[in-house]
């Protein structure tokens, strides 16, 4: 196959460098290659010319499965795509210097006889729990705990099952680490609204006890594949980071993702990262954890429609967050309250961020296309008569995640639940602003509670 040769050294690419001591390192998935003239021997190609193009080179590479088609019963056949792979595909990389580590996945270790090629292909540390040499493990590097969990191991059922208790023993194990990460294939919580327990996702039975596991550990996120997009979502202060664009041809959805890898920093201020499509261009980017305001940055915004603070979009590095306190109502919640709307005369607002349903359910819906119909995210119910105080915040480079909460009271942030892939990146922002009714005016789904108050910060990251 002829490839198209670009010079690593006259077209680098800058990497993100630790601020003081830390990692620099790369995080892609789901190549899905190791056949050579395949479709995917190019895509994983064209992605590969975009990390050696970076300067510095990670001092480490993170692989979270699926990196050969697999799935064949032919023990001598899988081998031999796991030795193209490494010997011709990954052949740039010097793996002695730069240390690549990987996870199971569901088109590597689908049966018995596929778990014993990876063991023996990858040769990877012998530290998981019974039964799963080279299949879980983890790695240390200083202070750094990298903990790569199976979730589709044979002995517990397949794909969607995950051991737990060897993840928590590990974690507590290594509680100096200043530094957690734990890698899997599958997500916990679904990606662009691609669910399914124990095929797109992991059984629920095991989702809440998992994440509590990495809440209590001070992960810093759980990093993972399977679902062919690039998403990052935060859960109680913890981030799931799905990549899986590491070559696979097909998207989901198309026009929206991409083929992509992910160059990130860690240092003790928190984790950068720059997500570079095929071209090397920086497609979305994150720094974790977000700043928060200073006290002078709050402005307290009026009851009813008000001239918009800001409009346009908003710029890449720049977030907003409001503090909303109130009271509940206690009689006809279920029609949608209004805490805040953006629109503009004669149109459909595009933003509008309130309470839906009779467990007065927060709730953001963002028109983002005329004509077509909106997406919706929601999070926690507030209940009847009750004051609350709650944070959102509105981060576009986090795409669909971006749209987070949290309570006054609690430091941690979550990502509103959405089935979408998009999230208020292309935003144009109205200049208009309604605070305590929609657009219509105060008979417009007011909000039926008492004593609502709305400040707003802009933060520059």
């Amino acid at each position: 196959m002829q490839w198209k040769v670009i010079d690593p050294v006259k077209n680098s690419i800058p990497a993100l460098l630790s601020r003081g001591e830390g990692h620099q390192f790369l995080l892609y998935g789901d190549s899905c290659s190791g056949v050579p003239g395949a479709l995917h021997e190019e895509t994983f190609a064209s992605v590969n010319a975009v990390v050696q193009r970076l300067r510095p080179q990670p001092e480490f590479i993170l692989f979270p499965g699926d990196e050969i088609i697999g799935l064949t019963p032919d023990a001598d056949a899988l081998r031999a795509q796991w030795r193209y792979w490494l010997e011709t595909e990954m052949a740039w990389l010097d793996r002695a210097a730069i240390p690549m580590w990987h996870t199971t996945g569901n088109h590597t270790t689908y049966d018995v006889m596929s778990e014993m090629v990876f063991r023996t292909v990858l040769g990877l540390p012998d530290n998981g729990p019974s039964g799963q040499t080279g299949l879980s493990y983890f790695v240390r590097r200083g202070d750094l705990l990298m903990v790569f969990v199976n979730t589709l191991w044979s002995g517990l059922g397949g794909e969607g099952h995950v051991e737990i208790e060897w993840l928590e023993a590990t974690l507590k194990g290594h509680g100096d680490a200043r530094h957690k990460l734990v890698i899997g294939h599958h997500p916990v919580f679904p990606v662009n609204g691609f669910s399914g327990a124990y095929q797109r996702e992991i059984g629920h039975e095991y989702a809440r006890p998992f994440w509590n596991i990495l809440v209590n550990g001070n992960v810093l996120a759980y990093v993972c594949s399977h679902i062919l997009a690039f998403d990052v979502q935060a859960h109680r202060g913890v981030l799931q980071i799905c990549t899986a664009g590491a070559g696979t041809a097909h998207r989901m959805p198309e026009g929206v993702e991409y083929l992509h890898c992910v160059q990130a920093a860690l240092d003790a201020r928190g984790l950068r990262y720059q997500v570079l499509d095929t071209d090397g261009v920086i497609r979305e980017r994150l720094e974790w954890p977000m700043p928060d305001p200073v006290s002078g940055q709050w402005a307290q915004l009026p009851l009813g429609e008000a001239k918009a603070l800001f409009s346009g979009p908003l710029r890449s590095g720049r977030s907003i967050e409001l503090r909303l306190t109130g009271q509940g109502a206690t009689i006809d919640a279920a029609p949608a309250q209004t805490l805040f709307t953006a629109f503009e005369p004669g149109s459909i607002a595009p933003f509008w961020l309130g309470l839906r349903g009779p467990a007065q359910t927060l709730t953001m819906i963002v028109g983002r296309d005329p004509g077509r119909s909106p997406a919706y995210w929601r999070g926690p119910d507030l209940a009847a008569g009750v004051p609350f105080d709650i944070h959102v915040r509105i981060y576009p480079d986090m795409g669909p995640g971006g749209l987070l909460y949290r309570h006054h009271d609690d430091s941690r942030w979550s990502s509103l639940s959405s089935a979408t892939a998009r999230g208020v990146e292309e935003l144009s922002w109205p200049r208009h602003w309604a605070i305590g009714h929609g657009q219509g005016g105060i008979e417009d789904r007011p909000f039926r509670g008492a004593a609502l108050s709305v400040q707003l910060a802009q933060i520059q990251h």
